[in-house]
């Protein structure tokens, strides 16, 4: 394998950069020695794959070389400065920003792989040829994933569908993106993958009859026009085909078009006159014509695409394209430099990068490294809509986007001054989600106060989002600080805390160091602006102020009197004779803060503390009590979710409930008058840890505006 990619490259490149990479190879086969991959295979195999595939993209040398050197630093003794001494600075920019942040403590992994995306995406930003190192890394590994665990295969499988799939997609990489999700559907769904292979076995030899027929008739053509070009059969890759089924609701045998036709001429010209003379042979079938020459996707693929109904009975899709465009539907963002004699100028090149600089751009503001992860998610996930400026222009933003995404995608100060919209002439709501062929027009006033808070609830790209955040950071940071403030409160409130026992000097200064914050007025307007969530602070002074207690109740159970009563797994101090029960006003459960009241003739009810029961109480019927330790058996708590009424919202909630491993003991649904669903449930749980858990993954999802624990079941 070595030999093969030294010959290569020596064939490409001049000699002192041959030289180099010699050098380079022999350096990354000392750090890899002895080591092996869970196939048992020596672990120099990797790096020597990766720049293979990056060699038949047409990648500049620094590039072959930081391919082999991409695992040096995270798992050999070789460092970044030995590797710029050695090898360059540029080299060594490119391993460092493929590198994963290993030697970094994360609270958990979800924090950990955001976080190291947001550190790549960095990196990708000064340098685009790294994502292209890490796409390549993620081939290999997803072509040789046997190797290890069915589990970790399946969150590999997982991320990579859900992240660099789509990248390679936005980057115009056909040929990763297609064989990548093809390893995913093997790993995510084997049944699926094998009987779609042995389908389309079996249908091979019809199929291959009837792409011959379409291709003889389409040289024909060619020469009849006598115009210069190639036809060939493409057969679609099977995820395409999976997921044509799963969205359409179809069987296999429903799917006619598992091959399409590609007609690759010398002109723009030529794709459009071979495309008149197909529709006077075949009738088109309505509504399948894509014209992405005149509008190309985001990814700057360009095409003609059109769907016509063939004399066998069966549809049948054609592409025609140019040969430059051929060039960047399969390399993409490669074809920079695999096609040096036609190579991209600066300026083309960062437009091919808008969509990247679009993602660099709007990060700086995401409070947290999971906020970018969620957005670059939404971003890459996203289907397009085509909307027109009152000048012509064509916009491209995600499908469900709104007129604020509109205006904020023209400019910030046309969506801080925007008032209003219209879509083809009729003023309609901000909210009101755009089609394609919507003509857009922005009304705008110098007088306006700026965005809506409200905007956030229904703007779709992570640009207005956090441009409009951006506008309530600058512009109101008094009016920020007071309503952060109110909000922690009310929150700590609703949990039975007050603010002020959580709010203690070494717990901020560890909770400002993790997130760089300053002061505690910028903390608290970072919440009033949406830069944080509530809980994003509170869930973390909560759990020190738990771990300390928790300290200092272990002193007071030791010495603990014989005379205590336990009762319900509660223990009231000092007091063996009385009934002890707990009270159905506030429901306490095993971990919240409680308190003994001593009832007239019906003996200790135990509430929680913050029971709005207990703030009159007479103190002297007060008494000490807490949770008896070792307590396993798992209880119900009740809770409440308010949300927006929104097809598929319970089964979120569910589907939480169930990622927790919890079980649920009742749910009860309804939409009151206001069209807000009202969602009551009881959860078994055995710990209140996982409800402080299930109430903060709840509070994620788009739809929900409050999650709490009730009192009744």
């Amino acid at each position: 394998m070595s030999e093969i990619l030294q010959s290569r490259y020596k064939l490409v490149f001049t000699p002192p950069q041959v030289e180099l990479l010699d050098k380079i190879f022999d350096y990354a086969t000392r750090m890899h020695d002895g080591q092996k991959r869970a196939s048992g295979e020596p672990y120099i195999s990797h790096p020597i794959a990766v720049a293979k595939l990056l060699l038949d993209l047409g990648l500049d040398y620094q590039t072959i070389g930081a391919a082999l050197l991409h695992d040096c630093i995270e798992d050999t003794p070789a460092t970044a400065s030995e590797i710029t001494s050695k090898f360059g600075n540029e080299i060594c920019e490119l391993v460092l920003g493929v590198t994963k942040l290993d030697k970094i403590t994360f609270k958990s992994k979800e924090e950990e792989q955001a976080e190291n995306f947001r550190r790549m995406f960095f990196a990708m930003a000064k340098d685009i040829r790294v994502i292209l190192i890490k796409l390549a890394d993620r081939l290999h590994n997803m072509r040789t994933i046997s190797g290890i665990s069915e589990e970790r295969q399946f969150a590999m499988a997982k991320e990579t569908l859900e992240i660099y799939a789509p990248l390679a997609s936005r980057l115009g990489l056909s040929y990763f993106k297609c064989e990548l999700e093809d390893l995913c559907l093997r790993v995510l769904h084997p049944a699926v993958y094998e009987s779609l292979v042995k389908e389309i076995s079996l249908k091979r030899a019809e199929r291959n009859e009837l792409v011959n027929h379409i291709c003889e008739r389409l040289v024909k053509l060619l020469e009849e026009l006598h115009i210069n070009g190639e036809v060939s059969g493409r057969p679609k890759h099977f995820y395409s085909i999976y997921r044509k089924m799963a969205l359409q609701n179809k069987t296999f045998e429903q799917i006619y078009d598992l091959t399409a036709v590609r007609v690759i001429v010398e002109n723009v010209r030529d794709c459009y006159e071979v495309l008149g003379m197909i529709h006077t042979i075949w009738k088109p079938i309505p509504g399948r014509f894509k014209d992405y020459i005149a509008v190309p996707k985001p990814n700057n693929y360009q095409s003609l695409h059109t769907t016509v109904m063939t004399g066998y009975g069966m549809p049948f899709e054609i592409q025609i394209r140019t040969y430059e465009m051929h060039k960047i539907a399969e390399y993409g963002i490669a074809a920079h430099w695999k096609y040096k004699e036609n190579r991209a100028s600066g300026n083309d090149l960062d437009e091919k990068l808008e969509w990247l600089r679009g993602v660099m751009d709007v990060q700086g503001d995401a409070s947290s490294p999971q906020e970018f992860y969620e957005s670059l998610k939404l971003d890459l996930y996203s289907g397009e809509v085509f909307i027109f400026t009152p000048k012509g222009d064509v916009v491209i933003l995600p499908e469900g986007s709104t007129p604020v995404d509109f205006a904020y995608s023209v400019h910030s100060a046309v969506g801080n001054k925007c008032i209003g919209a219209k879509i083809n002439s009729k003023i309609v709501p901000l909210e009101t989600k755009l089609t394609t062929g919507d003509y857009v027009e922005i009304i705008t006033s110098n007088t306006a106060k700026g965005p809506s808070r409200d905007w956030l609830r229904f703007a779709k790209t992570t640009q207005a989002k956090t441009k409009i955040r951006a506008f309530f950071k600058k512009e109101q940071k008094e009016d920020n600080v007071k309503r952060g403030k109110d909000m922690l409160e009310a929150e700590a409130k609703r949990r039975g805390y007050s603010l002020s026992q959580l709010l203690v000097p070494k717990w901020l200064d560890i909770i400002m160091q993790r997130y760089s914050i300053t002061s505690m007025d910028d903390m608290y307007a970072a919440i009033g602006y949406g830069g944080f969530t509530v809980n994003q602070i509170l869930l973390k002074l909560i759990d020190f102020y738990r771990k300390e207690a928790e300290s200092a109740k272990e002193p007071e159970k030791a010495s603990a009197s014989c005379a205590d009563n336990t009762s319900h797994g509660v223990i009231v101090k000092g007091h063996g004779d009385l009934l002890v029960r707990i009270a159905r006003c506030c429901n306490p459960v095993p971990g919240d803060d409680i308190i003994g009241y001593i009832s007239r003739g019906r003996g200790v009810a135990v509430h929680r503390k913050n029971c709005p029961n207990m703030r009159n109480a007479e103190p002297y019927r007060l008494i000490e009590a807490h949770w008896a330790g070792g307590l396993n058996a798992p209880f119900v708590v009740a809770m409440q979710v308010e949300a927006k009424n929104s097809s598929g919202l319970l089964a979120k909630i569910t589907t939480l409930i169930s990622e927790l491993k919890l079980a649920i003991h009742s749910l009860n649904a309804r939409v009151d008058k206001n069209q807000t669903a009202i969602i009551n449930f009881g959860v078994r749980v055995s710990q209140i840890e996982q409800i402080d858990t299930l109430i903060r993954k709840i509070e994620n999802i788009p739809e929900v505006d409050k999650v709490f624990r009730s009192t009744s079941l």
